[in-house]
């Protein structure tokens, strides 16, 4: 049976350890093909994708949303990726960048650079979002994850992403998160921190066994329990109407500036699927209408 993209829910040792494991591959291919991005764009973009979707599933708020920006100074420039628990979205600056293989892998941590910042906006439909900011450590963006989670949640976190790709399509993605809960007994950690090389193939593990297998497998003799598994994909929520809000949030000056163009109209582009969007000059009149 051909595997979906989903996010599975467990626990460790009695509740004292909560984890996800998530399949993300055709979520990163989506994405990939999307933006037309390079292998190396891809892995990155993919990576990223894969962590917003560990930030949105642990948010329990309805209509939440969790924005994650990574800033490292690197040739891809921004990668900003937007969840909300059973979809993402995201974009990179400049998806065509091309590096060499580092040690006969894709340099992730060199695309994105690890002079910048990671950060973390949660909409929890409250009157002010939470914010969290963390310095970047290795550009892998794993580790700048669990640094984050440390500094920003204080949740020592366990943190392992992996895509496997080419310049032509995404074979394998998908990430872990663990958590010790507080009292969790230091032979627990002891037996995570041991097992914790076999996460980092996470990637190529997923080709071929479903997260409830390897959760049984990975954890065999630390009471694995799957809670419950949620679907994930790739999913942009643009629309017309949207698009219109936009339009109206330039102001009238703006508005009357496009309606003055010669062009006809103009022509909105949604950044995380590429769908576009025209506006006639007509229907820019009747949005100055409406805020004048």
């Amino acid at each position: 049976m051909e595997q979906k993209d989903s996010i599975l829910h467990f626990t460790l040792s009695d509740g004292a350890v909560r984890g996800l494991i998530i399949r993300s591959t055709d979520t990163a291919r989506e994405a990939q093909r999307v933006h037309g991005a390079t292998a190396v764009a891809a892995a990155a973009l993919g990576r990223v994708l894969t962590g917003t979707a560990m930030l949105a599933a642990t948010l329990k708020e309805p209509d939440a949303s969790v924005t994650l920006t990574v800033d490292g100074g690197g040739p891809l420039g921004k990668i900003i990726c937007v969840g909300d628990g059973e979809t993402v979205r995201g974009l990179v600056t400049d998806p065509a960048v091309r590096l060499p293989l580092r040690a006969g892998k894709l340099d992730v941590g060199r695309a994105v650079g690890h002079n910048g910042r990671l950060s973390v906006v949660k909409d929890l439909r409250m009157k002010t979002p939470y914010i969290g900011q963390v310095a970047m450590q290795s550009g892998e963006i794993a580790v700048d994850l669990a640094h984050y989670y440390v500094q920003s949640e204080q949740s020592p976190s366990l943190v392992s992403l992996g895509i496997t790709a080419s310049d032509e399509d995404v074979f394998s993605a998908g990430g872990v998160l663990l958590q010790p809960l507080p009292g969790c007994p230091p032979e627990v950690i002891d037996q995570l921190e041991l097992r914790s090389p076999i996460f980092g193939d996470v990637a190529n593990e997923l080709k071929h066994e479903t997260p409830e297998t390897l959760l049984q497998t990975w954890f065999r003799g630390l009471t694995p329990v799957a809670l419950e598994s949620k679907p994930l994909a790739y999913r942009c929520h643009c629309s017309r109407r949207r698009m219109e809000k936009a339009l109206l949030a330039m102001g009238p000056e703006e508005l009357k500036r496009m309606i003055a163009d010669e062009v006809d109209g103009a022509e909105l582009v949604c950044h995380f699927c590429n769908e576009k969007y025209h506006f006639s000059t007509h229907d820019l009149i009747r949005l100055l209408n409406r805020v004048e």
